[in-house]
């Protein structure tokens, strides 16, 4: 859990910093809707504790959203954010079978579509 910390700080900072109207949107979806897509479908039986669906879903998000949003600002928090946390990407295939990989996959799928889904609205809204 400690490991989650400073990731969820700084993501988090990011987050509210540069896209204030919607941050509060996207820790919600990233936090509740992960916790639930892995108590629905997790085929372990386990314990899943710790931030690390959340940081997942906030690194997706602010990678994907930059990307789509396509202005400068967005594309330049898309690189950063890749370039430092790129590679936790890696985590959600099931290698270690004592690290939840259901919590890391949730979290990107429910970051990515989060991105998708508001910068659809911002397009068209």
């Amino acid at each position: 859990m400690l490991s989650n910390t400073f990731p969820l700080l700084f993501l988090g900072a990011v987050l509210y910093f540069f896209y204030e109207r919607i941050g509060g949107i996207v820790f919600f979806r990233c936090y509740f809707i992960t916790n639930i897509l892995v108590w629905l479908f997790s085929p372990r039986v386990a314990y899943h504790i710790g931030a690390s669906g959340l940081v997942y879903g906030l690194t997706a998000f602010l990678i994907f959203y930059g990307l789509l949003r396509q202005d400068f600002t967005s594309l330049l928090i898309s690189i950063g954010i890749f370039m430092i946390y790129g590679g936790i990407f890696y985590g959600v295939l099931p290698i270690d079978p004592l690290v939840s990989w259901e919590s890391h996959l949730a979290g990107v799928l429910v970051g990515s579509y989060t991105a998708f889904n508001l910068a659809q609205k911002r397009k068209y809204g």
